[in-house]
């Protein structure tokens, strides 16, 4: 964003004034979650129902 900014409006800020404005228009940090692309999610399904559970114990 800061590159955007410095290429439109021709001023730069540092990486924390950039989150200021952003801040101050209503937008919020978001982070991406890290997900295998190969994931098979019927397997995560039934890992999540029977065996997570069964170790918690």
């Amino acid at each position: 964003m800061s590159d955007l900014i410095a290429r439109m409006f021709h001023t730069r800020y540092t990486l924390r004034g950039t989150a200021n404005i952003l801040y101050r228009l209503g937008f919020s940090v978001q982070v991406p979650k890290h997900r295998a692309v190969e994931r098979e999610e019927a397997a995560i399904e039934v890992w999540r129902r029977e065996v997570w559970p069964a170790g918690k114990r």
